[in-house]
C-alpha cells in the first residue's frame, strides 16, 4: 500500500484546507488549548557546583518531568552539522527517501517514515520522521541510515559518542538526586547495553496549524530523552493543567524524563506529557535520541526506594512487555 508523506501533501501549494484526517477534535486543537503566558521550564548549566547542579536536575525532573541544559560540552558546529544532514535527507527526491521506507506494521521500525492510522475516526499527525538505532553498535544496522547526504553517517556517529558522554552525565546527576550511588541508574537501564534511538522529526508548513497537531499529546517511553530541534518553535509540556511552550534556545539540550525513569523512581522523577504544534509559513525539525533499556531488561521500582512508607506504585514488567502494552493503548487511543 503507497503511504502518503505529509511532505508531499504540503508541497501542493494548492492545498488551502486541510484535509479532514488531519483536522483534531475541537477540545484538542491549538486554538482552543494555548499555552500559558509567563511561564517558563528549567534551565540548567552543567558548569555550576556540583551540589546546586544534582539539587537542580532533581528538582526539575520531579516537577517538570523537562528541562534545558546547557554548557553540556556538545560543540555548536557539530549540531548544526546533524541538522544539515537531516535537512538534506529530506530535501532528496521523493524516490530516495521511499528507499529508506520503513515497515511498521511488519516489526520493521528503522527508516523514513509517516505514523498510519488504523481506522477512519484515528487523526493523523502532520509529521514524516526517520528513525534508526545509535547504538550499541552490535544492535546498530547501518544499512538503513541514508547514504546521501554523504555526510550523514560519519556526524551521525560522531553525535552518538557525545550523546552518550550526555547521557551518562545526566542519569547520574538523577541517580544522586534520588540519594543513590551515581551509577545506579544506569546499571539498571542495562548499562553499556543501553541503547540510544535517533528520530529526527520534519513538519512541513501547515496550512490550517490551529487545527493540527504535528505530534499529539505522549510521554515518551524512554528513560530520557535529549532532543534538539530548528529554530521554530513548536514543543509545549503538560505542567499544572496548562499547556507551556518551550522557547528555542541555541546551542541547548531539551531533556525528557521519560516512562521508564518514573518507574525507577518510584513516581518521584515525573514522565512529562508533550506535545507538538506546526507552523504555517516554516518547517520546524527536532533530532530526539531515545535512551531506552534493552528489551529483556527488567524494569521496577528501585528497592532502595521502596518502604512501608513508599511502597512500589508500579509492577515490575520487561521493556518488551511495557512497550507491547503501551504501543496497545495507544492504537486503542488511550493516554497514560
Amino acid at each position: 500500500m503507497e503511504v502518503k508523506r505529509i511532505q508531499t501533501l504540503a508541497l501542493n501549494h494548492q492545498l488551502k484546507e486541510l484535509p479532514p484526517q488531519f483536522i483534531r477534535p475541537a477540545n484538542e486543537r491549538p486554538e482552543n488549548t494555548k499555552a500559558i503566558e509567563g511561564v517558563t521550564v528549567p534551565l540548567i548549566s552543567l558548569s555550576q557546583p556540583h551540589h546546586l547542579l544534582v539539587k537542580e536536575i532533581a528538582e526539575a525532573a520531579s516537577e517538570w518531568g523537562f528541562f534545558l541544559i546547557t554548557d553540556h560540552g556538545i560543540s555548536q558546529t557539530l549540531i548544526q552539522r546533524l541538522q544539515e544532514a537531516g535537512k538534506d535527507f529530506f530535501a532528496l527526491p521523493q524516490e530516495d527517501k521511499e528507499a529508506y521506507a520503513n515497515d511498521p506494521s511488519n516489526g520493521k521500525f528503522d527508516g523514513y517514515g509517516t505514523k498510519m492510522t488504523k481506522n477512519l475516526d484515528e487523526k493523523v499527525e502532520w509529521v514524516d520522521y526517520f528513525f534508526h538505532l545509535m547504538a550499541p553498535p552490535s544492535k546498530v544496522n547501518l544499512d538503513m541510515w541514508p547514504k546521501h547526504p554523504s555526510s550523514y553517517r560519519e556526524v551521525t556517529q560522531e553525535y552518538n559518542k557525545e550523546m552518550l558522554r550526555v547521557t551518562e552525565k545526566v542519569l547520574e546527576l538523577l541517580s544522586e538526586g534520588l540519594g543513590l550511588e551515581k551509577k545506579v541508574l544506569k546499571s539498571s537501564l542495562g548499562d553499556e547495553e543501553i541503547e540510544l534511538e535517533m528520530k529526527i522529526n520534519m513538519y512541513p508548513p501547515c496550512p490550517q496549524p490551529d487545527l493540527a497537531l504535528g505530534v499529539e499529546p505522549h510521554t515518551d517511553m524512554s528513560a530520557l530523552t535529549l532532543l534538539v530541534p530548528n529554530e521554530v518553535p513548536g514543543l509545549q509540556v503538560w505542567k499544572d493543567n496548562n499547556w507551556v511552550s518551550v522557547n528555542y534556545l541555541q546551542n541547548a539540550l531539551l531533556v525528557h524524563v521519560g516512562d521508564q525513569l518514573e518507574v525507577l523512581s518510584n513516581g518521584k522523577y515525573k514522565s512529562v506529557l508533550h506535545r507538538s504544534l506546526v507552523n504555517k509559513e516554516r518547517m520546524r525539525m527536532s533530532w530526539a535520541v531515545f535512551v531506552v533499556p534493552p528489551h529483556e531488561v527488567v524494569i521496577g521500582p528501585l528497592p532502595s526506594l521502596i518502604d512501608d512508607h513508599n511502597p512500589p506504585k508500579f509492577s515490575t514488567k520487561t521493556y518488551a512487555e511495557y512497550r507491547y502494552r503501551k504501543f496497545n493503548k495507544l492504537s486503542q487511543s488511550e493516554t497514560k
